[in-house]
């Protein structure tokens, strides 16, 4: 198994203080908008900022758990998983993420946001 830093080029996105369990962030890395998302089970992921049903910024949305509610349309994604709650054909792209020395690094590089008809 390959180390993830040879795999990945990771950026730093922001510091593990400023991310609560429980809540989420909205980073822009090198351009692109990514959602930090720290579970109530501690985990912290890093997932597309926006809906994949119509692009609408889930960081006005709810975190409970793991689950993700858009603002919008109330569409509920795993932030771990990136699969659909409701619905379940929804998608979310999710970004390798690792936190060390209480910094988040996410990397990028070859992730392209999932978008889905309703």
């Amino acid at each position: 198994m390959l180390d993830a830093d040879l795999t990945f080029d990771f950026h730093r996105a922001a510091d593990f203080d400023e991310l609560w369990a429980g809540d989420m962030l909205e980073v822009d890395i090198a351009g692109v908008r990514v959602l930090l998302v720290h579970t109530e089970d501690g985990e912290v992921q890093a997932v597309q900022a926006m809906c994949p049903h119509q692009a609408v910024a889930l960081s006005g949305g709810e975190l409970r758990g793991s689950t993700i509610t858009c603002p919008a349309h109330r569409w509920e994604l795993d932030a771990v998983s990136g699969k659909g709650v409701n619905p379940c054909h929804a998608e979310l792209a999710l970004y390798p993420t690792k936190v060390v020395d209480g910094q988040i690094y996410v990397a990028i590089r070859d992730v392209t946001p999932k978008h889905c008809k309703p």
